[in-house]
This record gives structure tokens, sequence and C-alpha cells, in this order.
């Protein structure tokens, strides 16, 4: 299927590296112009670069931390004043945290707070009102599989990812007599940085400890954020016209949780 994006604008937080990279290249690569926000400037170059190598669209880097309002505001006004517009949203910033319930803080319970819901929500309702005006919308929060089996030792990022399914839910309700469309995507085991960052903190080799995770998943091998970009355009384009309010699994079958 030969899915287009002409004419639309995204916005992609967590958008230089991993799935938000995936996401923005396809995007872009399907003709749309696309914002990606992050934090390092680096990162953001290497990111343009790689966009831009199969972009049909404009491509934009805005530096900021998703976590703070005000990074939140001036991100969507640098993609406003460089597109004119914004179609789609992808809520994908945040980084898995884990730990026993007794050892999490208040700060890191507001830390993950801060850069997965209350970021969403900020980016959403900035972006909300036009989508309702043309009456055209994507919004597309990408989580993880334990937001609907959250597991022993899953939480932050278990519960802020399960808040972030009943936003998602909320805002397609409020969103459909607009055609605005808000799905989930619920990332398992995808190819990113994150698992090379794991593997070392745990003092593995990265081979040994992907074998080990593929062992739990039906397909008998981990994703790729390419394979996961894939669905995202899907459901960012008309193509998608009819599924809103879904929590769609990307994870070779992982989840217990259909």
């Amino acid at each position: 299927m030969d899915i287009s994006l002409a004419g639309r604008s995204a916005i992609i937080t967590g958008g230089s590296k991993g799935i938000g990279l995936a996401v923005a290249t396809r995007f872009a690569a399907s003709g749309a112009d696309v914002a990606i926000v992050a934090r390092g400037h680096e990162a953001l170059d290497e990111a343009l670069e790689t966009i831009g190598a199969t972009a049909r669209g404009r491509v934009v880097t805005l530096q900021g931390d998703v976590a703070k309002a005000s990074d939140i505001q001036r991100a969507y006004d640098g993609a406003m004043r460089n597109l004119g517009k914004i179609d789609i949203v992808v809520n994908n910033a945040g980084t898995s945290r884990h730990g026993a319930f007794e050892d999490i803080t208040d700060e890191i319970w507001q830390q993950d707070l801060d850069q997965k819901v209350f970021a969403a929500i900020r980016l959403t309702r900035l972006v909300w009102p036009q989508m309702k005006e043309r009456r055209w919308g994507r919004v597309i929060n990408v989580l993880n599989i334990g937001a609907k089996a959250p597991r022993p030792g899953g939480a932050p990022t278990a519960v802020t990812r399960a808040a972030g399914m009943a936003l998602m839910k909320v805002l397609a309700g409020e969103g459909g007599p607009y055609n605005v469309l808000v799905n989930a995507l619920l990332v398992g085991f995808i190819e990113s940085d994150q698992h090379v960052r794991t593997a070392a903190r745990l003092g593995i080799e990265l081979t040994d400890y992907v074998k080990q995770r593929e062992k739990d998943i039906p397909l008998g091998r981990i994703g790729r954020a390419e394979e996961f970009a894939n669905i995202a355009c899907f459901l960012a384009s008309d193509a998608g016209s009819y599924i809103t309010g879904a929590a769609i699994n990307v994870d070779g079958g992982r989840s217990p949780i259909v």
C-alpha cells in the first residue's frame, strides 16, 4: 500500500533517535513536513541528515526538553513558524524507568509524569484547536505494553504509560466529532539505544541481552524501529480514517493482553 502524507505537517517528540527518528523518517519520505523535538543539538543535527536523505517535505529540528512546559511552548511555536500548521502529533519522548516501589522517590515520579504524561497533555492541548477547526487531525501516543499489562517492578513507567493510554481514550471521544483521531501504539521490544544502555547497566553483552529477551517473543525476534514507523504512518494517513481510540500492541505477540 502506497501511503501518502503529502500536504500534512507533523511534530514528533523524542524524534532524534530510535523509534522517533524512524517515524520522522517514514513520515518525511511519505511527503509530510516534519518537525522533530529533542534535547541534544548534536543528535538533532545527525537526525536531520538521516531524515533529509529520503525526505520529500521540509524537515525542522527543535531543541527542547518536553518535561518543561516552557520548552513545549517554544517547540510548538517553532513548528508553527516553520510549517504553518500541525496536522499530526506523535507524543513519543520518554525513557523507561523501573524499580521497586518503595525505592521510587517523589522526584522520580514527578520526572516521569512530566516527561510522559504532562508533555503529551501540553503539546496536544496546544495543537487541538487547529485540528478541530480544520476537522482533520491525528494524535499518536507512543506507550509500551506495560500500560496494559504492568509487571511487578514496572513503576513508574507502567503507571505513567497507563495514564497515557487513558488520555488517548478521552481525547479519541472528544476528537471524534471533529475527525481528530487519537490512538496509542504500545511498544514491545524494539531495537533502540535504550537497550544498549540497559545491557551495559546489567553488565552483559548486548547480544546475550537480546537473545534472553527474544525468548519471550512469539515471533522469535526483536522488532525494528522501521516496522513500528510503518504502522504509525498508516494511522497518521487517510488510510487509517476509521481507527480511533485504539491501543495497538507492536510487540511481535509478546503482550499477554490484546
